[in-house]
């Protein structure tokens, strides 16, 4: 008897190409929308289609409207950014190296980009923000761990963090390797300042910024 499995039916061929040409447009629609948000948070659906070379009706049934397209794009990064995070609480090497790493990493994928462009400008869902909640609180397990073995200063938060990156990603220029670099400069005087260098920190002017600070710019979410 001839083995079914050996031979691909025309209908299944179909059906794989179809759905990877599917998986194709819509990484193509995710990118697009990234790039064109970033620039312009208030631009169309339709800006999005034309950038990534789909019809708008296809933008459509895909994503509903402008809120599921970005819970989708800030979903990816937030996904990312606590994949790093992860991965930098499993490293069981140097801590301050570890650390540098991180955000290092969090730098170069640009994804505080999204927050600080695009926050408040869609609604949040519950599943969004159990994935912040669960970022926050590895982002507190490695700083914590990092002021015990590695030397941060005591008087910083996790809090801080987010604060910082989204400064550093603010630096942009036409080049995005120019940016990159110059990111990368800006960051190792984060680090230095992060860093303790005496016996004894100069305590930093207040407190850091509390949940309810931070969550302001996500107010329409609520």
């Amino acid at each position: 008897m001839e083995n079914s499995s050996a031979q691909e039916t025309p209908r299944a061929a179909s059906l794989r190409g179809r759905q990877a040409e599917a998986l194709r447009n819509d990484a193509a629609i995710v990118a697009a929308a990234r790039e064109v948000f970033l620039s312009d948070p208030a631009a169309p659906m339709a800006a999005v289609a034309a950038a990534a070379g789909v019809g708008v009706g296809g933008l459509y049934r895909r994503y509903a409207g402008k809120d599921e397209l970005l819970q989708r794009v800030c979903g990816d990064g937030l996904r990312t950014f606590v994949g790093f995070a992860d991965e930098a609480l499993a490293d069981t090497g140097d801590a301050w190296a570890v650390f540098e790493r991180f955000l290092q990493a969090v730098v170069d994928s640009d994804v505080h980009a999204l927050t600080m462009r695009l926050a408040g400008t869609f609604r949040s869902t519950e599943a969004l923000r159990t994935l912040a909640a669960r970022s926050d609180a590895t982002v507190e397990r490695l700083v914590r761990r990092t002021q015990r073995r590695g030397g941060l200063r005591r008087d910083v938060t996790a809090a801080d963090l987010p604060v910082l990156l989204q400064q550093l990603s603010a630096v942009a220029v036409s080049d995005p390797y120019r940016t990159g670099h110059l990111r990368r400069r800006y960051l190792r005087l984060v680090l230095d300042g992060l860093r303790v260098t005496h016996p004894v920190d100069g305590r930093l002017p207040g407190p850091g910024p509390s949940p309810a600070e931070l969550g302001e710019r996500w107010a329409r979410s609520r």
